[in-house]
């Protein structure tokens, strides 16, 4: 039987044209949501997809373009749910990498560094600011949801930018933690692969392919994580279930983290 956890919250999604944000929309609309903002920084068809989706689910969809990098934007974004009066759930899912090899320190420039935090870091504390009030006037705790990555947390990852954005992403979402409570819950989900287009650009079908299987194969639960697979967890850490769940890092990759070093300081 599908919960109903999820009634009446008016929910912001960003980076929700595609993959885990596209997944946490429909989820989030699938069980009860009133009005899902759906954020997209380019891809029009695809957000329309989204809101396609979440309507079909039974929720308002109100599409937002805007590149969270800009405070302005995520003002913009914010606004979008003032006539609800409210917003019961953010969660930050933009999110921008640059491929290069760790070991390869001339592949990466410093303008990657801030074009990565740009959007992965400072992107996710305007949204914050920007919804701040909105999020105090939920009736219950607003919840901040951080998409970081399990890169942050062991140092692997599409490039070592992209690993120390998402670390400050776990960090930033202790600050908030502390800084908000009361009124606002934040937390973060560490996702390890999903397979979205996302991590297949520029690559042929068959070596796709072939990186699933060598992906599923190296993971504790042999499994390749779809988008689907890690909203359900996203998705827990805003709902009344997580009521008392405020500054938490959830690992959500199928065991690739136990490959690693233990995690004594997360």
């Amino acid at each position: 039987m599908a919960s109903d956890d999820f009634s009446g919250f008016v929910v912001v999604v960003t980076g929700a044209s595609t993959g885990l944000g596209r997944a946490v929309a429909v989820e989030t609309a699938s069980r009860g949501a009133r009005a899902v903002v759906v954020n997209y920084a380019s891809s029009i068809a695809e957000a329309e997809e989204t809101a396609r989706l979440v309507e079909g689910c039974g929720a308002q969809a109100v599409l937002v373009q805007g590149n969270v990098a800009l405070d302005e934007n995520c003002r913009r974004i914010a606004a979008a749910a003032e006539p609800f009066g409210r917003i019961d759930a953010l969660f930050n899912n933009a999110g921008v990498t640059r491929f290069a090899a760790h070991a390869d320190l001339d592949a990466v420039s410093a303008e990657d560094f801030h074009d990565l935090y740009a959007v992965n870091v400072v992107g996710a504390y305007q949204m914050v600011r920007a919804c701040r009030a909105l999020l105090e006037a939920a009736p219950q705790p607003g919840a901040v949801v951080n998409t970081a990555s399990i890169a942050g947390v062991t140092g692997i990852g599409s490039s070592i930018p992209y690993a120390a954005s998402k670390g400050a992403l776990t960090t930033m979402t202790l600050s908030l933690a502390r800084a908000l409570a009361p009124k606002i819950r934040v937390n973060a989900v560490c996702p390890g692969f999903i397979d979205t287009p996302w991590f297949g650009k520029g690559m042929a079908e068959g070596s796709i392919e072939r990186m699933r299987t060598a992906v599923a194969a190296a993971t504790p639960l042999k499994a390749a994580s779809t988008a689907e697979d890690i909203a359900g967890a996203t998705v827990f850490l805003a709902s009344p279930a997580s009521r008392h769940v405020t500054g938490e890092t959830l690992l959500v990759d199928a065991g690739t983290h136990l490959g690693y070093a233990p995690l004594v300081a997360r």
